[in-house]
């Protein structure tokens, strides 16, 4: 019988997760583990959601913020990081089902794990999977997660070149939110260049301009995820 009263690790173990600089064969294989993940979702009507975002940008808050607007909504959460669950903590305290990942020295999650982690939820019970993957702008976007969507968030704590620097992982990005949007001046950082690059490096996505601290933004997000 699952408990909400104690928050889950998984512990991935030698072996298990996937690293970036093995070969094709392991990142192929994950890209299957991932199809079998989305398998899962759709046969249980689960809309899947991949936070990414390097640490500090802002992940953890705009999932509160998401969870504190949908109360009529059944969420579960996993939340990947290398060590603790600080952030799962957080999570939980907004009435979210909650799973922590620890990846140990791993600076992503990989299709693998998730597939444990759901293993924990009872998926008749939730509509609403965020995944929280750990805080990294590179590794994480060689691993797809089995998600429907991927939400990007970045900071204007990082610098006005986050993206510029960091390409390939927008292109698959359905929105980008640029949070922390009131320190932008202070940061001296362009809010309008900082967004032509994102919609240079994909056309496609969404830039949303939030601001975690006070919700300002949230409610564009959660409308252009159809949540």
């Amino acid at each position: 019988m699952k408990t909400r009263n104690k928050i889950k690790v998984i512990q991935s173990k030698e072996g298990e997760t996937f690293d970036i600089e093995l070969d094709q064969d392991l990142l192929k294989r994950n890209v299957q583990l991932a199809q079998e993940n989305k398998k899962i979702f759709e046969k249980t009507h689960i809309l899947a959601i991949d936070i990414l975002g390097s640490i500090g940008s802002g992940k953890t808050s705009l999932i509160e913020n998401i969870l504190t607007r949908l109360k009529e909504r059944k969420v579960g959460v996993i939340a990947g990081d290398l060590t603790t669950t600080i952030d799962a903590e957080r999570i939980k305290k907004v009435g979210a089902r909650i799973v922590q990942v620890n990846t140990g020295k791993e600076c992503h999650l990989d299709a693998n794990l998730i597939r444990h982690a759901l293993d924990e939820f009872d998926l008749e019970a939730i509509d609403l999977v965020f995944i929280e993957n750990v805080g990294n702008l590179i590794c994480p976007g060689e691993f797809p997660l089995g998600a429907h969507k991927r939400v990007i968030v970045i900071s204007v704590t990082e610098g006005p070149y986050m993206i510029v620097k960091h390409p390939y992982i927008f292109h698959d990005a359905a929105v980008v939110v640029i949070n922390k949007i009131d320190l932008a001046e202070a940061m001296e950082v362009d809010l309008n260049r900082l967004e032509a690059d994102a919609l240079r490096v994909n056309p496609r996505t969404k830039v949303i301009r939030t601001n975690c601290r006070t919700g300002q933004g949230v409610e564009e997000v959660i409308e252009t995820l159809n949540l």
